[in-house]
């Protein structure tokens, strides 16, 4: 087996505090929501800057509870430079009771759901072109404004 190395990249706070766009149920039998990205920041040794607003975090809530995330934003580095970054996950817990409590947006304790993503960015910056051909993975957790990630470029 090829050994993957992760190095920390950056933790991310995204502001998502307007109420969620309710779609409902679609075909598949997943219930869709949309909660507008209103803002954040990220903080790390190779990148830090800003959420720009208007980013969609798009999720669908199975049947058990379990929940499929597909996200896009556009970070602003302190320089100026703008990435464009996409991640889908999971996120679940063990119980129904944690489950409610993550559907409701209600605070649980850290650690006690499973909130994964995986990482993919674009950007035309010369800087940080180095950023188009990596993948990192996350963990999330929940606070009432938004998500907080913490984020490693696999290498």
């Amino acid at each position: 087996m090829t050994p993957i190395a992760l190095t920390p990249l950056f933790r991310i706070k995204a502001i998502v505090t307007a109420p969620p766009q309710l779609v409902g149920a679609v075909p598949h039998g997943f219930t869709r929501r949309v909660m507008v990205v209103s803002g954040g920041h990220f903080e790390g040794e190779r990148l830090s800057g800003q959420v720009l607003p208007g980013g969609a975090d798009v999720v669908l809530e199975r049947p058990d509870g379990g929940l499929h995330l597909d996200v896009r934003l556009v970070l602003e580095t302190t320089q100026g430079e703008l990435v464009y970054m996409t991640y889908n996950g999971r996120r679940n817990g063990p119980t129904p009771e944690i489950m409610r409590k993550i559907v409701n947006r209600e605070p649980i304790p850290v650690g006690a759901d499973y909130f994964r993503v995986v990482v993919q960015f674009e950007t035309a910056a010369p800087r940080l072109a180095w950023l188009n051909d990596k993948v990192a993975i996350g963990t999330g957790t929940r606070e009432p404004d938004g998500p907080v990630y913490d984020v490693w470029e696999v290498a």
